[in-house]
């Protein structure tokens, strides 16, 4: 290998470790598309919601919640 291409190797390097990471959703959104795991897309959704409302009913939004069940 030569200097010159270790050179250019490690600039690469160094440039991509300066970029900006992608957030969790966007390398979720990332996954879900190239990997076309679409399914799990309604499984989190309907987790999220019930993250929701279990963080509401321990809040004084409750007594309005519990009428819904």
């Amino acid at each position: 290998m030569s200097k010159h291409s270790r050179k250019n190797k490690s600039s690469e390097f160094s440039k991509l470790a300066k970029e900006q990471r992608p957030s969790f959703l966007a390398e979720f959104w990332y996954f879900l598309k190239h990997n076309k795991k679409w399914w799990l897309l309604p499984i989190l959704i309907i987790l999220l919601l019930l993250g929701l409302l279990v963080l509401l009913c321990g809040s004084a939004i409750a007594p309005f919640i519990y009428p819904l069940f």
